[in-house]
């Protein structure tokens, strides 16, 4: 048991002089000094990638929003890695030229499912030049009211009005109807009502552009308008149009309808609906 043992001991002593002298062979005054120089290129690259990021940062939001901040951020982020990956793979001999020809087919076929990506960041980019939404906005496309929360290369998130996410490709953004209800600080809100054939048209129109004074978060300038709209079945269908600032949208709605039923009860104005008349046989 004691010659095992001892045969064991050698054993691993020799692996171990062994090994350290293939390690030092390799250890030479060329590696080292070819070491130090790979790391100082990359810490040269590093720095760059700092300084352009920090230089991003402090400019004026007034002249680079800051969604357009993230977007250059992370582009920059996009070179610095391809340019990391670029060296070491030249350190070790190996050239994209030769990867791209090595994939083939592989990479006709990724380059074809890469289109929407592709078609996703270039409409990225028009959407950050164009300024067309920033961070904060109410934007409806397809169907989707949300508020813009990020603006990334590929696609832009909103959150809605219940709180659930969504995820928009910017594509879509580019070749759909976009509304962008926060672009303007202040908007306009219309409100249909319809008043009874016997009603005095004249008496209702004065008496509906009352409603706006009492709707505090209302503006006066733009001043608020009412017109006649149409015939409708049951009534005669008018509007009544309030401009708000855009943080004042519920308030004013709500406002809104009880100033008009209030004027129109002071006034005796019917407001239609469908009525069931039941009449005994």
């Amino acid at each position: 048991m004691k010659e095992e043992l001892v045969l064991i001991k050698n054993d691993f002593l020799k692996f171990i002089t062994t090994s350290w002298d293939k390690i030092d062979d390799f250890i030479t005054v060329h590696y080292f000094f070819v070491g130090i120089s790979i790391l100082l290129v990359l810490f040269i690259y590093y720095v760059i990638y700092r300084l352009v990021r920090k230089g991003i940062r402090q400019v004026n939001e007034e002249k680079l929003p800051k969604e357009r901040k993230e977007i250059l951020t992370r582009f920059a982020r996009y070179i610095f890695y391809f340019a990391v990956g670029v060296y070491v793979l030249g350190l070790f001999g190996i050239k994209l030229s030769a990867i791209w020809g090595a994939a083939g087919i592989a990479g006709v076929a990724i380059g074809f499912a890469a289109q929407t990506s592709v078609s996703n960041l270039i409409s990225g980019i028009f959407i950050v030049s164009e300024k067309s939404i920033k961070l904060g906005d109410t934007i409806i496309i397809n169907g989707v009211t949300g508020v813009v929360d990020t603006i990334s290369l590929l696609s832009v998130r909103v959150h809605t009005h219940d709180n659930q996410m969504v995820r928009i490709p910017n594509s879509s953004i580019i070749n759909s109807l976009l509304t962008n209800n926060s672009y303007n600080s202040y908007r306009r809100y219309l409100l249909n009502v319809s008043v009874a054939y016997e009603s005095d048209l004249a008496l209702a129109m004065e008496t509906l552009k009352k409603a706006p004074a009492l709707c505090p978060t209302a503006r006066t300038d733009p001043a608020p308008n009412a017109w006649i709209d149409s015939f409708g079945e049951s009534g005669i269908n008018l509007i009544l149009a309030i401009w708000f600032d855009n943080s004042d949208f519920l308030a004013v709605k709500t406002e809104a309808f009880i100033a008009v039923k209030k004027v129109f009860d002071e006034a005796k104005i019917e407001i239609p609906y469908n009525k069931i008349v039941v009449h005994n046989a």
